[in-house]
């Protein structure tokens, strides 16, 4: 008779960026809502975590320092800046473990506390909940001929939402270039450039109107572009329910989106070919 390891939990994290469409995110059982957090440095806010599955499920909320690349995909910062661990050492929240039986909700109070000495601008970090897998017993078995430890893989999946803290009167503008049509796996995509400048970032919808059509024949929610950047480009699928050809002259607006409206950042005329 020998040990064997019938399982070991020995997995990355599934960790995904904020939903773009949506108000709240979700991976696995995992719900979280909302999915983007900003906040002054007076008011604090909350985030509503659900395990929406039919297990009891125990998650651990973390921050991590994420910067986005020209293409929005989001990388974890190797080597931080000052600026990082200000951003970092300003977050405060709780709790940061939760327990929660099944289809049951929990609040997670979020605040930014920035010390006197702060200077005015934008600092964000991600925050990060992630399912921390049950705990499995090592068991002992006979060992099978020619076998010795085996495993089993268990995902441990995540969800992270940025919280983004603004202090002053911040500024920005933003632009839209180079508006052409590509294709990705197969599809027709609108493909732009989103120009961004000033001290804060810009978060929205990318709509692409065509003459003499009521509705965009191409959206893309939840787009951000973040200080790190001056540019971004965006590759947005033409809509399934537009049955004409996109090519021809278009509008593109990129409309920021808050809870009391919206607000046309950016809006540039092209001829798609």
């Amino acid at each position: 008779m020998r040990t064997v390891i019938n399982t070991l939990a020995a997995v990355a994290v599934l960790a995904l960026p904020s939903a773009a469409a949506a108000s709240e995110g979700g991976v696995g059982d995992l719900l979280v809502a909302p999915t983007r957090i900003v906040l002054d440095g007076r008011k604090g806010a909350e985030v509503v975590l659900s395990n929406i599955g039919n297990e009891p499920a125990s998650y651990r909320i973390s921050v991590e320092l994420r910067r986005m690349a020209e293409d929005g995909t989001l990388q974890d910062v190797a080597e931080p800046t000052d600026r990082d661990q200000v951003a970092e050492d300003m977050i405060i929240y709780h709790p940061r473990r939760v327990d929660l039986a099944p289809r049951t909700p929990q609040i997670i109070r979020i605040a930014a506390r920035p010390g006197p000495n702060i200077p005015d601008g934008e600092y964000r970090v991600h925050m990060l909940f992630r399912a921390i897998p049950p705990a499995i017993p090592v068991t002992d078995q006979p060992a099978e001929k020619g076998k010795g430890l085996s495993f089993e893989l268990i995902p441990v999946y995540g969800v992270t939402i940025p919280v983004i803290v603004r202090l002053g009167n911040l500024q920005v503008k933003a632009g839209i270039d180079d508006i052409r049509l590509e294709s990705k796996d197969g599809k027709q995509t609108v493909g732009l450039d989103l120009n961004r400048s000033g001290d804060r970032s810009t978060y929205g919808e990318v709509r692409v109107f065509k003459a003499g059509v009521k509705d965009p024949i191409a959206i893309q929610r939840g787009v951000a572009v973040y200080t790190e950047l001056s540019k971004r480009h965006v590759s947005i699928p033409v809509s399934d329910e537009f049955k004409g050809d996109p090519r021809g002259p278009v509008t593109v607006q990129y409309v920021e989106t808050f809870g009391d409206g919206t607000n046309t950042i950016a809006e540039q005329k092209a001829v798609l070919r």
